[in-house]
């Protein structure tokens, strides 16, 4: 992992910061890429701001957004219109400021008592009813499998499988080193995944907490260094030796990460990419 600009931040590590700040971040840091969000600033992914703006200053701080995250329940038929409404906004956004890509995530309730054969049929569907809007947007899709026990798509190995049935070629899958720990995949998996090119993104993170992971939440992901009990870093590296070449964004959701003042955050970001470069 010698490539330091493969390296991308998620704005979950500051969401206290205003986006031009959060911009203005990320350039003094020496990341080039960054991840908007659309649940903090009250859904806003731009602050309100106009997007031509918001195009300006990703323009002026030579900064490239590369996904916008995340069109939530994708796959929960009964909440597919109201998803479909948000995707046409989320795409315009896109098209708006030239980010190439929208996470997808999968309902993640206990609720959801959906058999597993329902839940892959409603994935199918939503992916063929999506999949126009996104080629015709020329945006793609991540698919991104959450590992916890009450998700409906925790599996990177069904993820493709329900890319494939959908016939659709506007969507990847997004490997998320916190949920790959949790889920039921191998490393067999990873390797599958990145040799079929169809990993668009990877998310990383690391937890230290002596803990059950059962127990595991996002407030336990912090940046990730040689104490990380997920191997995170070897878990980048194995699809990174089985022909991964895209990007890897930080995402911690620690509060621990979220309110180190600027310096501080600045440093541990650098520190996790030395340690990942080695």
């Amino acid at each position: 992992m010698k490539d330091s600009g493969k390296f991308a931040l998620n704005r979950i590590a500051c969401p206290s910061l205003s986006l031009p700040d959060f911009l203005a971040f990320a350039k003094k840091i020496g990341v080039g890429k960054i991840e908007l969000r659309n649940d903090i600033r009250d859904g806003s992914v731009l602050d309100g701001m106009a997007p031509a703006k918001v195009a300006a200053l990703l323009k002026e701080r030579g900064l490239k957004a590369i996904t916008i995250n995340a069109l939530q329940k994708f796959n929960l038929a009964s909440a597919r219109p109201k998803a479909r409404a948000e995707l046409a906004a989320l795409l315009a956004t896109c098209a708006e400021i030239d980010c190439p890509a929208i996470v997808l995530c999968p309902n993640n309730d206990g609720a959801d008592k959906r058999p597993s054969d329902l839940r892959f049929a409603e994935t199918v569907e939503s992916l063929k009813e999506f999949g126009p809007m996104f080629e015709k947007a020329g945006v793609l899709g991540f698919l991104e499998p959450l590992g916890f026990g009450i998700s409906s798509l925790a599996s990177l190995d069904v993820a493709i499988e329900a890319i494939r049935a959908s016939g659709f070629s506007c969507y990847r899958v997004l490997v998320d080193t916190f949920h790959h720990y949790l889920g039921p995949d191998s490393s067999e998996s990873l390797k599958k995944a990145a040799a079929s090119g169809l990993v668009g993104l990877v998310h990383i993170s690391g937890v230290e907490s002596a803990i059950p992971a059962l127990d595991f939440r996002d407030a336990y992901r912090i940046m990730p260094g040689p104490d990380d009990v997920m191997k995170s870093k070897e878990i980048v590296q194995t699809l990174l030796d089985s022909g991964y070449k895209g990007d890897i964004s930080f995402e911690p959701f620690s509060e621990s990460v979220q309110k180190l003042p600027s310096e501080d955050l600045g440093a541990a970001i650098k520190k996790s990419i030395a340690w990942l470069s080695l």
